[in-house]
């Protein structure tokens, strides 16, 4: 049973009446229809609010391990001492303990995140802390093409959320072949890339070989979270900004964009494409 299940949380979607219009056919009424659920998420630090997101309420336990993680409050799982979620009204607070070392470097170094859906830099107290240092990964040849496309053949198979609702973002860890091995799904797209990171980290999963599939647009802060955990390989079905693709190329990661059936591009680490097209 999970935290969620323990405390009556609210699901990651509802069922609500709807009128459906399709040209050509008449207006349906009491149509019932999946709706993706979206709720206020704080993470809390030995008592204090560090931020606040929008997010699916679900799997909040690997959400605060990757958030943090990612944002590098904590370099290991080993240093989140303990997790409690406390539900009320107005959203769902993630108590998180953790050493008094990490939370007197958090303070010093402290966003205050309080935003939109995902949002990543919403609240930045200045332009010095609006971008971290970028962490260079270890170097990992790229995939082979066709290993890309197994994974994204796979993608709306595994994205059950987004199947019902149409609503939420997919982030998935596919092995050295292209299979896709775990799948975190969110109405933020960083929230889903944190879910998994945070999944990893408990099931210590071996990153060295593989890579990221996320079903959202490669923004900067998709490349940070990747490479402060020494994941080596971002694909993304959409777009890359110009600053994720400078960072990736200060980290060595291996940035692919516009993947779809039967295409993709490449954007780093160009030299190395020979032989994997």
């Amino acid at each position: 049973m999970t935290l969620e299940d323990e405390l009556k949380l609210p699901t990651s979607h509802v069922t609500l009446p709807v009128h459906y219009w399709q040209q050509g056919s008449e207006l349906v009424e009491g149509k019932l229809d999946c709706i993706a659920e979206e709720v206020p998420i704080a993470m809390v630090y030995n008592g204090i609010s560090h931020a606040v997101m929008m997010a699916s309420p679900a799997n909040l336990h690997e959400f605060s391990l990757g958030f943090s993680l990612s944002e590098g409050i904590i370099s290991s799982a080993a240093e989140m001492y303990h997790v409690e979620l406390v539900a009320s009204e107005k959203g769902i607070e993630v108590h998180i303990e953790i050493s008094s070392e990490r939370m007197m470097a958090l303070k010093s170094h402290r966003r205050n995140l309080t935003g939109r859906t995902g949002c990543g830099l919403c609240g930045s107290e200045s332009l010095a802390t609006a971008i971290r240092p970028i962490k260079s990964v270890t170097p990992q040849a790229l995939p082979p093409s066709q290993v890309i496309q197994h994974a994204l053949s796979q993608l709306s198979e595994h994205q059950k959320l987004q199947s019902l609702t149409g609503a939420v973002h997919g982030a998935a860890w596919c092995d050295s072949s292209g299979k896709i091995v775990l799948l975190c799904e969110d109405v933020g797209r960083h929230n889903a890339l944190d879910k998994l990171i945070g999944t990893l980290a408990l099931r210590k999963v071996d990153t060295k070989n593989g890579f990221v599939l996320i079903s959202s647009r490669a923004s900067y802060e998709m490349v940070q979270k990747v490479t402060s955990v020494n994941i080596a390989t971002l694909v993304a079905v959409s777009a890359p900004t110009a600053l994720a693709i400078t960072l990736a190329n200060q980290a060595d990661l291996n940035l692919i964009g516009f993947a779809r059936p039967g295409r993709h591009t490449y954007y780093t680490n160009l030299k190395n494409q020979i032989g994997t097209i």
